[in-house]
């Protein structure tokens, strides 16, 4: 019968029977919950914890990175997949410290050589992974394989993997991490330690993680001397219990002395009769479900936490956004003033005008003393010309005085990114936008903005001429002779001129158009005005750039915090 809509296929039991709705260890859990409810939340939640980041190096950035590593192993490693398949044998991971025997103890337990084995460390580089040969299809999918050498042996027991991990203290640190994510992928730890080694700080420190989360742990107690086994034993049975773990299963293997090859039988046979009765179904879906439900429930406050972390980031970028804009407010402020103070008009343009009006030049005398304007068609098209290198001289003052106002703008972003009362967090924004990779493109944008406002000067003229009209002013005879024997092109050159800051251009079209020339001149002015403000924001908008990071929205911690409700409820 085919799956229903909704509901995850069934698979038979890798012992023979089919599984009953009591022995399906999701029933186990807090409260009964849908199949692929849990496994579609536990994958959403997988998919946003990976897609989860820490742009900003605050105080606790570095362990919520940690942290967000290891839960999205936990996760994609063995909640998804343990959901996702709950027929799939129990992962058993066989981990230690560095030479602690651990492969030696699987090749002894599979009874042949299936994992590398000597004196050089490391010995384990690539992990391996060993299981009956008739549990190939259930753990097919297991994303663990991905990362192992898979061996499969008659000598293992259906419903057990047995994974042979690297050292936690290789001295490799490819070794260390791959060790860490292994044990994330686990339904059961066996933990290889020695007489010499059992009291080593980072395995006890592993072990402390794993009984938060619940994990079936066991441990064994390899290479133990008879003569000092009692003293050993009673120690470790007094750290176990310390760390809550009294009641889990302590195996010891006495030293055989130097060998070659795999351990007696006898000597593992305990391990293996364990093994062989956790293989068996009620106990292997025992340790699952127990395991399955301390992960999930281990996942509340490790979510919490790292919402909290991401709230930090998101706080700390409204800090940082709300310092820039209070430095970006005198530049901007400045570069108002520079084009009210004329500075666009210092220089060349200036120059240009004096050039340009002096006597018998093309914009002397337009006006004569009478009031009448001077010219016909044909000196209008004659100025027009004259006009354009003027045109050429407002496009270099304007995106010159734009680029400058940018300077000052990042100036003063900078500088609130890196002084002494900078917001935390910062420093790294800094860094992101590095010291002159924006120049080109503040040039850029100047001469694009300072061709825009250039071209403006003859729809400012129109805009305005049209307003007049509608006004009810109408085209008067003088106003039309203007504009045929000056020419609009020539009138607006002298509206921008004269926006720029050249008192004389203003003067003139003031003569030639009244009110409504003065009216285009202020337009022009407080649009360039604008432009230079815009020029600084310009700057501040490349930090916004870096802020409008998903993980640094006000909003960025609201997700997760979702996905954790959503899994509460379930569970």
């Amino acid at each position: 019968m085919s799956a229903q809509p909704g509901t995850a296929p069934a698979h038979p039991s890798s012992h023979g029977g089919g599984r009953h709705a009591g022995d399906d260890p999701r029933s186990m859990l807090a409260r009964p919950l849908a199949a692929t409810s849990l496994l579609d939340a536990v994958r959403d939640l997988h998919r946003d914890v990976e897609a989860t980041s820490f742009p900003l190096d605050l105080p606790g950035a570095e362990p919520a990175r940690t942290s967000r590593t290891r839960l999205v192993d936990q996760l994609g490693e063995h909640l998804v997949p343990r959901l996702t398949e709950l027929s799939a044998p129990a992962v058993v991971v066989v981990s230690g410290s560095t030479g602690a025997g651990k492969s030696t103890l699987v090749n002894s337990l599979v009874g042949t050589e299936v994992s590398a084995a000597g004196v050089l460390r490391p010995t384990t580089r690539r992990p391996v992974l060993v299981h009956n040969p008739d549990d190939a299809d259930l753990l097919s999918h297991h994303p663990v394989l991905e990362s192992v050498e898979v061996v499969e042996h008659e000598s293992v027991p259906r419903g057990i993997a047995v994974l042979d991990a690297p050292d936690l203290d290789s001295v490799l640190e490819s070794n260390r991490e791959s060790a860490h994510r292994l044990l994330e992928a686990a339904d059961l730890w066996l933990f290889v330690t020695t007489a010499a080694r059992y009291g080593d700080a980072l395995p006890w420190r592993v072990l402390q993680d794993a009984v938060e989360r619940q994990t079936t742990i066991a441990m064994v107690l390899n290479r133990v001397a008879p003569e000092s086994l009692p003293e050993v034993r009673g120690d470790l049975l007094e750290r176990l219990r310390a760390h809550g773990l009294q009641g889990a299963p302590l195996f010891v293997v006495p030293d055989v002395g130097p060998h070659e090859g795999v351990l007696p039988p006898a000597v593992v046979a305990p391990i293996r009769r364990w093994l062989t009765m956790l293989a068996g179904p009620d106990r292997a879906r025992t340790v699952v479900a127990r395991t399955l439900r301390g992960a999930l429930e281990a996942l509340r406050p490790w979510v919490d936490e790292l919402a909290d972390a991401v709230q930090e980031q998101a706080d700390a970028a409204a800090a940082i956004g709300a310092r820039l804009d209070d430095a970006v407010v005198a530049p901007g402020r400045r570069a108002r003033e520079h084009v009210a103070a004329g500075a666009v008009a210092d220089g060349a343009v200036r120059a240009r005008w004096a050039e340009l009006t002096a006597s018998g030049a093309p914009l002397a005398g337009v006006v004569r003393r009478s009031g009448r304007v001077r010219g016909s068609s044909r000196t209008a098209r004659a100025r027009e010309a004259a006009v354009a290198p003027l045109l050429r001289d407002l496009v270099t003052t304007v995106t010159s005085v734009l680029v400058a106002a940018g300077e000052r703008g990042q100036d003063a972003v900078h500088a609130a990114l890196v002084d002494e009362h900078a917001p935390a967090g910062s420093a790294s924004v800094a860094a992101v936008l590095g010291g002159d990779d924006g120049v080109d493109e503040r040039i850029a944008a100047a001469q694009q903005a300072a061709r825009g406002w250039v071209a403006q000067g003859e729809r400012a003229l129109h805009a305005a001429l049209a307003a007049e009209a509608h006004q009810g002013a109408g085209a008067s005879r003088r106003r039309r002779r203007v504009r045929r024997v000056v020419g609009d092109p020539v009138l607006a050159a002298v509206a921008l001129t004269g926006a720029a800051g050249v008192g004389g251009a203003e003067e003139l079209l003031s003569t030639l158009l009244g009110g409504t020339g003065a009216a285009v001149v202020e337009n022009l002015r407080g649009q360039l005005s604008v432009l230079a403000a815009n020029q600084v924001d310009l700057e501040r908008a490349a930090v916004d750039a870096v802020l409008r990071q998903r993980d640094l929205a006000a909003d960025a911690a609201s997700t997760l915090r979702l996905r954790l409700a959503v899994l509460k409820a379930l569970t």
